[in-house]
């Protein structure tokens, strides 16, 4: 059965979803449906009690039409058109000849439906509609669950998409990693973190760029009261020193996405690191996470396995 066919089986007795339902499905914010069917009479045949909208399958196979239209570059008043007129079509739509590059579906697989509608939204790069469903997976799992089975596996499938199709698809992993770095931003401290509180840094390793798995480190330990200092993107290997020699950190985190920048000679610097009186000297763990340390464990280094292993060794020190 298809993802319409799952969703409108659970549908109410009284028939059809609600918009915010099809807004999931199809991965389009419920103001542009609601845009759509004030402006271009796109909208449910029918509406419950006069009122609230419901949208049976005929009404969603318009939608996906009116989506498939707008992905392919054509404005949403002519594509509207198309679609009331009832011309002959499917999800594979015509492409205009003014659009340059091709925007498929993205391959998610067997994931939640919410991969699948962030995935429509990013391939239309729908930004209000990224930013609403960013928001809805977080308020609906909270931050570790929403970013390793839905941010996740999107991010991967844009990534897949892309190495595969040359450099087409760069814009919209560009585009989704914005909002999805910007709903992690967005997610509110929980308490204050406790006194005595091991404090960790979270750096990429020197020539790496990969940063949006340390942001959501970064959210959940600070949503857990767990004291953290994020520097992100490519930081050299004199300023880690420097930095752990200035907080004296519990842990610091290397995170390494290839082999090519995974330095097993940064570990053993860091691990060098000494601080405090004599008689009373501290060091730090250092932990190394991402693909980069896949198959290589660097000594005096333990390996954080994923987002809740990394809280759960980092809140145990």
């Amino acid at each position: 059965m298809d993802p319409t066919g799952e969703l409108l089986a659970e549908a109410p007795a009284d028939g059809g979803l609600t918009t915010g339902a099809v807004a999931r499905l199809l991965g389009v914010a419920p103001t542009t449906l609601r845009s759509w069917d004030r402006r271009y009479g796109i909208g449910p045949a029918a509406r419950q009690d006069g009122r609230h909208r419901r949208w049976t399958g005929a009404d969603i196979a318009a939608l996906r039409h009116m989506c498939a239209l707008t992905s392919s570059g054509l404005p949403p008043a002519e594509a509207a058109r198309t679609v009331l007129a009832g011309t002959p079509g499917s999800s594979e739509a015509p492409r205009p000849a003014h659009a340059s590059r091709a925007s498929g579906p993205l391959p998610v697989g067997r994931a939640r439906q919410e991969c699948r509608g962030l995935a429509r939204a990013a391939v239309r790069l729908d930004a209000p509609a990224l930013d609403e469903l960013l928001t809805a997976v977080l308020d609906r799992y909270g931050l570790p669950a929403a970013w390793d089975e839905v941010m996740m596996p999107v991010l991967h499938a844009v990534g897949r998409k892309w190495e595969s199709a040359g450099e087409r698809y760069i814009e919209v992993e560009h585009l989704l990693s914005w909002h999805v770095s910007g709903a992690l931003r967005g997610v509110a401290a929980g308490r204050a973190p406790a006194p005595g509180a091991g404090l960790a840094l979270l750096a990429c390793v020197p020539g790496e760029t990969h940063t949006l798995a340390l942001e959501a480190l970064a959210a959940t330990l600070a949503q857990q009261g767990l004291p953290v200092r994020m520097f992100g993107a490519a930081v050299p290997a004199g300023a880690l020193e420097d930095a752990v020699r200035r907080t004296g950190p519990a842990a610091v985190v290397l995170w390494a996405q290839s082999r090519r920048t995974a330095s097993p000679a940064l570990v053993a610097r860091l691990d060098a690191i000494e601080w405090g009186v004599r008689g009373a000297r501290r060091r730090l763990v250092v932990c190394v996470a991402g693909p980069g340390w896949a198959g290589r464990q660097p000594p005096g280094a333990r390996h954080l396995s994923g987002l809740a292993d990394a809280v759960d060794t980092l809140g145990t020190l």
